[in-house]
């Protein structure tokens, strides 16, 4: 398994309520698919560098996950067809 690190940003007018279970929701996708979230950061709420869907803020978490290809594939259709997410990315960690 590989080391990835991922960021998604959720929309700016989401409650706190929600984000906890979209942020968990999300790592259990790497769990539930025989991977590991190594590390958790939630940055908050910050301004973006351009409007996305009409959002001008969004509320950043960054994960670093230990995952089989299958798990991040999973992950990147679960972000998809999630409204609250606007934006998400999934690179190679080199730590």
């Amino acid at each position: 398994m590989k080391k990835y690190e991922v960021m998604f940003i959720l929309r700016s007018n989401i409650e706190n309520e929600a984000i906890k279970v979209v942020v968990e929701k999300l790592s259990n996708v790497f769990t539930s698919n025989n991977g590991k979230v190594l590390e958790c950061k939630e940055w908050g709420f910050r301004e973006l560098a351009y409007e996305i869907d009409h959002n001008k803020r969004g509320y950043y978490v960054w994960l670093l996950v230990e995952a089989p290809v299958q798990a991040v594939n999973e992950f990147k259709r679960v972000a998809r067809i999630n409204e609250d997410v606007i934006r998400d990315i999934v690179v190679n960690y080199e730590g």
